[in-house]
């Protein structure tokens, strides 16, 4: 008799407490769906949960955007696995090292990652009041972690123009202006970048800030809520082919369960839908794959509407699609999700457990050596993955050879850097090291190549026995140079981002520099093409001379070898034609149309958040010839340049060259070029095939037939020409991530680095067309053009922020290219 009152009482305290929450609808003070909330009534919502119902419901802040808009994650369970949550996550994180003995399952709901795919921030607040009232026992055994915008800065910036543009009332013709978002759209971040392929590069404030607390509770289920275009049905998981082979069993097969139990609602609603399409499970930077990769349950669902829906739009089919239907759709994804996670509690726990402690993967050690800057950088992302590493003894591995695509063996250097799969991250090492990820289908939806070792510039080898690494901590670099005001010049190296930082900081405090374009010996050193050289005599006018290269020194780390005289024992003394000043280069870059955004973003955010160095931003609407004399270097992202390109332009851009300036054309932008009077690039001619058709594509199969013409991110060994100033802190080869096909001839001079005739990639897939296309192509080249110069970059050195072998072509492209 006791134990009945007990659950009534239980249950008519539950009943209450929810009769007294406001819905979102009765707190916003309007119908959810008929109006798109700013992120900050959005947070003023949860704040509101978190006092009403504080024992179930806890909000905190776990970072800050670019833009200052706050970052917060709602915890959300039982009135008693809150008293225990740190208790529960801290035996939950047991199960990766095999010691766990939990029942309660960790479910993380990750909204609006896409700033302008807005309906799902509206379904969160609609989801998290559900689980608190009618869904409540559902919180019994999860702790639901609900994140309700990754990207606050996109969807303020969508949610503003939306309000701004819309009609009123809402206008569902497909034409109406509020249906069409300017360049300026909101998908992505402050800077551009696309936060759904930022989790495993943590380029980004907001991947950072999310991952430190993404590794404190590594969820058993992962959900990523996206839209798609505006015709398409709903899709859920399972997803499709390919799936990454580390992907255990269990989790392809409880994909399909949760898969099941969507369509159960979806059927009941006559809602269209589909799976096992289009999304596969492949890249590792995504939200669903990421999570995948370490241990979770990991998955994408995708409403129709994206950008342009607004509050209502006529499909294709008649139909209006309004914002209350994509709130329903996530809604019942999401309460679906957490139902399915909460009714097999147990087994999520039993195999998340079996994911870190059932490991036998080829490679059992990745053996990497290079500059110790690159090195550096690399064990920092480490660090931020929670991925172990260590310092070998010198010693002799066998293995495969990243740098020759063979098995050879090799003596390490002493403290080479070892990251073994041995450890609790294990899965996680090696899909971001393996040489080349095994592809179960050629069809995917992005890369499908990103080795670590080749984005970072590293020599490595792969070996099938676990190399002992003793030696454990991070690099610490300090600068023990003395800085005196007596020296007559001081010397560093150029073979990173690092030196480049340092240069950029240099020329910020109008210390001058110059740079060798020979190679030198001096006082028993020898020194490369593009070393630094600072002299006493150039900074002679600089009070704070001295003063200001230590601190700068320091700053950076930087080791600066001093020396008492400009004349070498091999090579070109300091007063030769061969020793250039490095200019202080005022840099502007081109934005909007015909610029992509995306890459518009990684120039932008490698000035501000890279390189430290400032960058104009200049408009395409307004671009003039008054407007460019101001400027020594400009930068015309990948795009499409077709009509933007007209006769006043090309006039504009050839006599601004011509008269001294620096032109950086990347991608799309090369073509906006070709042709054109004076400039000598020109794409490469490919004969096509004269033999008939020999056997008949039919339509089925004609998707499949066309990624012979394809290139889906391949990263590919190029030749490089060292003595070129675009080339400078290279060897004789780089390997470059290829995102397409396009082919230009070699220049007849100042072809820097480019594709000879075998073209089959290290790492990655390549149509068989395409690869013919791309033989013998450029990949970088400078032209000289009357006293200024023209750079082409026909694959991207910055691409998505993460290919960090690639950027120091792009800082020579910058200062060293005179």
């Amino acid at each position: 008799m006791k134990r009945i009152l007990v659950v009534l009482f239980l249950t008519a305290y539950i009943a209450t407490n929810a009769q007294n929450i406001k819905s979102p609808s009765e707190f916003l003070g309007y119908e959810l769906g008929t109006e798109f909330s700013r992120h900050h009534e959005v947070i003023a919502y949860y704040n509101y949960l978190a006092q009403t119902v504080s024992d179930r419901v806890s909000l905190k802040p776990y970072g800050k955007t670019n833009e200052r808009r706050p970052l917060m994650l709602a915890y959300v369970s039982s009135a008693e696995n809150m008293k225990n949550i740190e208790t529960i996550r801290a035996n939950h994180l047991k199960n990766t090292r095999g010691e766990g003995n939990t029942e309660v399952a960790i479910v993380w709901l990750s909204y609006n990652v896409h700033g302008n795919e807005s309906v799902s921030t509206e379904a969160s607040m609609q989801t998290i009041y559900e689980l608190l009232t009618k869904k409540a026992s559902y919180l019994k055994n999860t702790v639901v972690i609900i994140d309700p915008c990754i990207n606050p800065d996109g969807r303020d910036r969508y949610v503003n123009w939306y309000n701004e543009n819309r009609n009123t009332p809402n206008n569902v013709d497909p034409k109406s202006k509020e249906h069409h978002e300017g360049w300026l759209n909101g998908r992505a971040n402050h800077y551009m970048f696309d936060l759904n392929r930022d989790w495993a590069w943590l380029t980004q404030v907001e991947s950072q800030q999310r991952l430190k607390v993404y590794n404190q509770w590594l969820p058993h289920v992962h959900v990523d809520f996206h839209e798609q275009g505006v015709d398409s049905p709903y899709y859920f998981a399972p997803a499709a082919e390919p799936y990454h082979e580390v992907i255990t069993n269990f989790q392809r097969d409880f994909q399909v369960t949760i898969g099941k139990n969507h369509a159960k609602y979806f059927d009941e609603n006559g809602w269209f839908y589909f799976t096992k399409e289009v999304f596969d499970l492949f890249y590792p930077s995504y939200g669903d794959t990421y999570p995948l990769y370490n241990g979770a349950i990991g998955m994408t669902y995708e409403q129709g509407g994206s950008g342009r829906a607004g509050l209502g739009i006529l499909t294709r089919s008649g139909d209006t699609l309004t914002l209350k239907d994509r709130i329903a759709h996530h809604f019942t994804t999401g309460i679906s999700t957490v139902e399915v996670a909460s009714g097999n509690a147990k087994k999520l726990n039993e195999e998340f457990k079996k994911f870190y402690t059932n490991k036998n993967f080829k490679y059992k050690s990745y053996v990497l050596n290079g500059d110790n800057d690159k090195i550096k950088a690399l064990t920092q992302l480490l660090e931020q993955h929670e991925i172990e590493y260590g310092w070998s003894d010198a010693t002799t591995v066998k293995g495969f050879d990243y740098g020759s695509g063979k098995t050879k063996s090799s003596k390490t250097k002493n403290e080479s850097l070892v990251v073994s799969t041995d450890q609790p991250k294990g899965t996680l090492v090696k899909v971001l090291f393996e040489p080349n990820a095994k592809l179960s289908d050629s069809l995917t939806y992005d890369i499908t190549a990103w080795s670590l070792p080749y984005a970072y510039g590293l020599e490595a080898i792969a070996s099938e026995t676990k190399v002992n690494s003793p030696k454990a901590g991070s690099i610490s670099n300090t600068s023990n140079t003395i800085i005196t005001e007596n020296t007559y010049a001081y010397i560093g190296t150029w073979n990173g981002m690092n030196d480049a930082r340092f240069l950029a900081n240099l020329l910020k405090e109008n210390i001058k520099v110059k740079f060798s374009k020979k190679p030198f010996s001096l006082e028993g050193q020898k020194y490369d093409r593009g070393s630094l050289i600072i002299t006493k005599s150039d900074n002679r006018n600089k009070k704070d001379f001295a003063i200001k290269l230590s601190e700068i020194s320091k700053k950076h780390a930087k080791q600066l070898t001093p020396t008492s005289t400009g004349f070498v024992d091999r090579g070109d003394d300091f007063g030769s034609s061969s020793v250039h000043l490095i200019k202080k280069n005022n840099i502007a870059v081109l934005t909007g149309k015909p610029t992509s955004t995306l890459q518009f973003g990684e120039v932008w955010h490698f000035f501000e958040q890279q390189l430290k160095y400032p960058v104009t931003v200049l408009e395409s609407d307004y671009l003039n010839a008054e407007d460019l004399e101001e400027y020594d270097v400009l930068i015309l992202p990948d795009g499409w340049y077709g009509s933007f390109m007209n006769n006043n332009i090309q006039k504009e851009l050839k006599e601004w060259v011509k008269n001294g300036g620096k032109l950086i054309a990347m991608g799309g932008a090369i073509e906006g070029l070709e042709g054109k009077s004076g400039f000598s690039i020109k794409s490469k001619k490919t004969e096509k095939d004269s033999t008939l058709i020999k056997h008949l594509i039919t339509y089925e199969n004609s998707e499949r037939e066309g990624i012979k013409d394809l290139i889906t991110g391949a990263i590919f060994k190029t030749k490089v020409d060292h003595t070129n100033p675009l080339a400078f802190g290279y060897g004789d080869s780089y390997f470059t991530l290829k995102l397409g096909d396009d082919s230009f001839e070699y220049l007849k001079e100042g072809t820097a680095v480019y594709l000879e005739e075998e073209t089959t990639p290290a790492a990655g897939f390549a149509g068989s067309e395409a690869r013919k296309r791309i033989a013998n192509t450029l990949v970088f080249g400078t032209e000289n053009y009357g006293r200024g110069h023209v750079v082409y970059m026909v694959d991207n050195p910055l691409f998505r922020g993460f290919w960090e072998n690639g950027k120091l072509f792009f800082a020579n492209a910058l200062f060293m290219v005179d």
